[in-house]
């Protein structure tokens, strides 16, 4: 029950209750997703508060036992701020948590405006520091959004062709998730090729696929509420021997980092291990992007493997590993897998072939 953590954490410094606005602690806290309503974390319970739009949905879930124990529902005709500011009352909490990055400074007005002789203070990364190790049931829920990635790659092998455009290959990469249990997107799909994939984060086109040249697909499935981030490299035709030599060298530098990380490591050290084997090869200068970042219910959570991190991997972190050489003008190449940081090493939970794939 994650409003029994959140409360334990804010009860030791001081506060009777802490107030999520944001759909992404709402979902965490509560188990239920919504656009529009609030999550008080108190003693006694955690109170979801939904409008009419949500309020069956979240009662059939609550007796079907699909909500936490802690959780309670309930119904708000009138604006929310109101209703908080008597729930509030009506607890008698005089000291009120929030966190400063999940807040906007025209909600603080507002429930200043609302709720009177109330403290409200600030606590950073309330919930965020709990989602950075995942549970049993998280891991589960991860993995089968990343089979359903897993099988998207099997599928869109036998899609592309050279009269496809990057926006095709796009849009069925998101329809065959959709089809296959995806409940959404991780984020928003990459599909480059040519001149186009030396942008890490470049957006489709309806440009046809670039023969003899790199496609890169990063994408990622959501399901119950979970991430997958999969990135794949293929040519669409045949690789010459420097397209060959940056590939290998990609592969080796996740494959050298796959096997550093586990409990223990830092972040910044593993981030190290494969960008020395891409400054070893020539390419220092094309690998900008740290080497990865963890991820769950949002697509970038922390830890991130970055050169700044001051950050331990622990058991139960599961973390992106993305090296990537990206020569402006030209192409480029990444190769992503996700892992789960154990005690003696690192699970791959990607199971796409990373080989290189002429087409």
């Amino acid at each position: 029950m994650n409003g029994r953590k959140v409360f334990s954490d804010i009860k030791s410094e001081g506060f009777d209750c802490a107030l999520f606005l944001d759909e992404t602690s709402q979902y965490y806290l509560s188990d239920f997703y919504s656009t529009d309503g609030t999550v008080i974390v108190s003693e006694s319970e955690t109170a979801l508060f939904i409008d009419s739009r949500y309020f069956e949905a979240a009662e059939n879930d609550k007796k079907a036992d699909k909500l936490s124990d802690d959780v309670n529902v309930y119904l708000f005709r009138k604006n929310i701020f109101e209703v908080i500011a008597e729930y509030i009352a009506s607890i008698s909490a005089k000291k009120v948590c929030l966190d400063p990055a999940l807040i906007t400074v025209k909600q603080l007005q507002t429930l200043k405006n609302k709720c009177f002789d109330i403290e409200f203070s600030y606590l950073s990364d309330v919930c965020l520091k709990h989602r950075r190790v995942k549970t049993k049931e998280e891991i589960d829920k991860i993995r089968k959004a990343q089979s359903i990635t897993d099988k998207a790659f099997s599928h869109i092998l036998g899609f592309i062709n050279k009269d496809r455009t990057e926006l095709e290959v796009a849009a069925e990469l998101e329809y065959f998730m959709r089809c296959n249990g995806a409940n959404g997107l991780a984020f928003d799909t990459i599909a480059v090729s040519g001149k186009n994939s030396s942008l890490p984060h470049g957006v489709p086109t309806d440009s046809k696929l670039t023969e003899n040249s790199f496609f890169t697909m990063d994408y990622g499935a959501k399901y119950a509420g979970y991430c997958s981030d999969m990135t794949r490299t293929i040519v669409l035709g045949k690789a010459d021997d420097e397209m060959k030599r940056i590939y290998n060298t990609v592969f080796t530098a996740q494959a050298e980092a796959m096997k550093y990380i586990k409990a223990g490591v830092s972040c910044k050290a593993a981030d190290k291990v494969a960008r020395d084997v891409i400054t070893d090869a020539g390419y220092g200068e094309y690998f900008g992007h740290s080497l990865g970042h963890s991820l769950g219910l949002e697509i970038h959570e922390l830890p991130s493997c970055s050169p700044k991190s001051e950050d331990t991997l622990v058991v139960g972190n599961i973390v992106t590993v993305e090296p990537g050489i990206y020569i402006p003008g030209k192409y480029g190449v990444r190769i992503e897998n996700m892992v789960l940081v154990t005690e003696n090493g690192c699970e791959n939970l990607t199971n796409s072939d990373k080989s290189l794939i002429e087409l």
